[in-house]
C-alpha cells in the first residue's frame, strides 16, 4: 500500500493506506486535543487564533499559533524532501523513512509526553503538527492527491460534490467511476472517526500512551507492506545464486 506509484497503484492500495492514516490521524486529532486542548493534525483554526492573538492585549500569544503553522508546513516539506532524496537512490523505498519518523515521533510523545508536558505543554503540539504534515504530504504524493487524511474540511467538500453529480452521471461507467470515489471517501471520513472514538474512549485510561496505539500501526503497517511485497514478487523468492548473472 505505500510502495506502489503512478501507474502501479490500485484502488486497493488506496483503500489500504486511506483506512491506515486516516485511522492513524483521527486518533491524534482526538487525543491531542484531550491533552493540550489544541488542534493538532490541521492548521485551518490556528489561522483564526493567530489573526485574533494581534487583537488581544497578549500578542506574543498569537505567534505560539503562527508557529504551530509553521510545524505543520515545516513536517510537509521535510516528509517531500526526504521522498525526492531517496528517490534518487530507490524509488521503492522513499515511503519508509517519513513513516519510520513519524512513528518515533508519536513514541516520543507517548513516552516522553509528560516530561514535556513540564517543559511546555506546546512541544506536544508542535511535534504532532509536525507528525501530521509530514503524513498528510506523504499520502498525498503516494496517492497523487487522491487520499488525504489529516482533515475532513476538503473531504467533505469533494464529498459534497461528487453527490451532487450522481443526478447528472447517466451512464453506468461514470456512476460506476463515481460510486468507487464516494466510497474511499466514505472510507476515509470512517476510520477517520473510528481513530478519534478510540483515542476518546482510551485516552481516560492510558494518558498519552495512548499514542502507542497509532504509532505501533505504522509500523506494522511498513511490516505488512514488505512482507506482501517478499511474497508477491517472484523475484525475492528465487535462491541467490539464481540470480548470479551467466
Amino acid at each position: 500500500m505505500f510502495r506502489h506509484r503512478g501507474k502501479l497503484r490500485t484502488l486497493k492500495h488506496n483503500k489500504q493506506i486511506a483506512s491506515l492514516l486516516s485511522f492513524v490521524a483521527g486518533l491524534v486529532n482526538v487525543a491531542g486535543f484531550m491533552a493540550v486542548q489544541q488542534l493538532t493534525t490541521n492548521v485551518t483554526g490556528h489561522f483564526a487564533f493567530f489573526i485574533e492573538g494581534f487583537y488581544s492585549p497578549e500578542v506574543k500569544g498569537a505567534f505560539i499559533y503562527l508557529f504551530y503553522i509553521l510545524c505543520f508546513l515545516l513536517g510537509s516539506f521535510v516528509s517531500n524532501l526526504l521522498v525526492e532524496l531517496l528517490k534518487r537512490k530507490s524509488d521503492r523505498y522513499i515511503y519508509i523513512l517519513p513513516v519510520i519518523i513519524e512513528s518515533a515521533l508519536l513514541f516520543v510523545v507517548a513516552l516522553m509526553g509528560y516530561r514535556l508536558l513540564e517543559i511546555d505543554f506546546n512541544l506536544i503540539a508542535y511535534i504532532l503538527l509536525f507528525a501530521m504534515g509530514l503524513q498528510n504530504s506523504l499520502v498525498t504524493l503516494i496517492s497523487d492527491a487522491i487520499v488525504r487524511t489529516t482533515h475532513l474540511t476538503g473531504l467533505f467538500t469533494d464529498l459534497g460534490i461528487e453527490l451532487s453529480q450522481w443526478f447528472f452521471y447517466k451512464t453506468r461507467k461514470q456512476r460506476k467511476r463515481l460510486a468507487t470515489t464516494i466510497r474511499l471517501r466514505l472510507r476515509i471520513i470512517i476510520y477517520f472517526f473510528l481513530g478519534g472514538t478510540t483515542g476518546g474512549f482510551f485516552y481516560p485510561y492510558m494518558g498519552l500512551y495512548v499514542f502507542l496505539i497509532p504509532a505501533i500501526l505504522l509500523l506494522l503497517g511498513l511490516a505488512y507492506d514488505s512482507v506482501k511485497h517478499v511474497f508477491n514478487n517472484p523475484e525475492t523468492q528465487k535462491p541467490k545464486w539464481m540470480n548470479i548473472p551467466r
